[in-house]
């Protein structure tokens, strides 16, 4: 676990969180991100009016040749970050005390078929299992803690595009 005194877990604010659910009861948004390619595996993303990421990194290789993160790598840390905004904003609002959070997410790939570039027969492709190990400091009961994390998995959009069956659809269109 990587615990700093210089950088302490702050609780968001309560009044804050509540504003935010409450102003989002019944809201749907549609979020959106542009992938832009860049030369060799490199890609930018720009999202919002937020500054663009992704292609700073060496990613000309496949993967584990390179020092971005894969987007498999990404989509976990999608999730922990998911994970980790879930625990801290349910923890405020079941006045649950923390002091330190940090999530270790595994899962594993078998790169065989990769992008259906080679071998076609493998099966499953992408993740089949994800595992978390949360790292919560506070004084309540364990069994309180693992309540909370059960609970934010369940709440989870980003677990919840995971677990759950989506549709997906892409069509190509002029460039």
């Amino acid at each position: 676990m990587s615990s700093s005194e210089d950088d302490p877990l702050m609780p968001i604010s309560a009044a804050e969180l509540a504003s935010m659910v409450n102003d989002g009861e019944g809201a749907t948004r549609v979020l959106r991100c542009r992938t832009v390619a860049k030369s060799g595996f490199r890609q930018e993303h720009h999202i919002r009016d937020l500054a663009p990421f992704g292609a700073n990194g060496r990613q000309d290789g496949l993967p584990g040749e390179h020092v971005a993160p894969t987007p498999s790598e990404l989509l976990l840390a999608a999730l922990g970050s998911c994970i980790v905004i879930g625990v801290h904003a349910n923890a405020l609002a079941r006045s649950i005390p923390i002091s330190q959070l940090e999530l270790i997410l595994s899962a594993e790939m078998n790169f065989g078929a990769l992008w259906g570039t080679g071998d076609l027969e493998v099966s499953p492709i992408g993740f089949e299992d994800i595992s978390i190990t949360a790292h919560i400091g506070s004084d309540v009961p364990r069994t309180v803690l693992q309540a909370l994390l059960d609970h934010v998995l369940i709440w989870s959009p980003v677990a919840n595009s995971l677990h759950n069956p989506i549709s997906l659809t892409a069509t190509v269109s002029e460039a």
